[in-house]
């Protein structure tokens, strides 16, 4: 990843992401936002290809909110639901990630076992070159 504040370290948030691990002192705080590009459709309508997000490190987690999550080694950019539990709708105990574009491929919706998983909030979406087209989540 890198953050806002430029300093090395490249990634992406795409639904595989190779994100590599910052070694040593990247300059920035553990807290500081920073900007990603989204990088496929997975998250397609909301998240085009190409849309730069910014991440929250320490945003509030609410049903809903989208998010960077660290899952099986791999960096993920998803939505954060809780479970849904039996028939009636009411929501249930636990989270899980979803995939807004069922035609991306694997499967749409990751149970996790807890929110340490996840390690930001977006909390704006710029389309680049269309300053107008910004979107905030917070």
């Amino acid at each position: 990843m890198s953050c806002a504040c430029g300093k090395p370290g490249g990634g992406c948030a795409d639904a595989t992401p190779r994100v590599p691990e910052i070694e040593g002192d990247s300059g920035c705080s553990g807290s500081e936002s920073f900007a990603l590009q989204v990088l496929g459709d997975d998250m397609r309508p909301e998240f085009d290809n190409g849309d730069i997000i910014i991440v929250e490190p320490d945003g509030t987690l609410v049903d809903g909110s989208y998010v960077l999550a660290r899952w099986a080694d791999e960096w993920l950019f998803r939505q954060l639901r809780r479970k849904a539990d039996g028939d009636d709708g009411e929501r249930g105990e636990g989270w899980q990630l979803h995939q807004l574009n069922p035609a991306a491929g694997e499967s749409g919706v990751l149970p996790i076992p807890d929110l340490s998983v996840v390690h930001g909030v977006v909390i704006q979406k710029a389309v680049p070159g269309r300053r107008r087209a910004s979107k905030f989540y917070v």
